[in-house]
């Protein structure tokens, strides 16, 4: 009985619009690992920095692409 209602659930699902599927994803994921503000705010904190730099210069940015090159280049991959 339990895995036909997790099949009617799955299906229901799988017709949602995408925004709604985020907010369930959201939520499980919330209600796993509960929210940590005083770690949420140093993120927040680093971001807020980082955007600092990027929008003064402070930085150099790399391209993504290059830098998995140069991961995989010293991983021999």
């Amino acid at each position: 009985m339990l895995a036909l209602k997790q099949e009617e659930l799955f299906n229901e699902i799988d017709i949602l619009p995408i925004d709604l599927k985020t907010k369930i994803v959201d939520k499980i994921l919330a209600s796993i690992t509960p929210v940590n503000s005083s770690i949420d705010a140093l993120w927040i904190k680093e971001v807020n920095k980082r955007k600092i730099d990027i929008e003064t210069n402070s930085v150099s940015l790399i391209d993504g692409d290059e830098v998995f090159q140069k991961i995989a280049k010293r991983l021999n991959l």
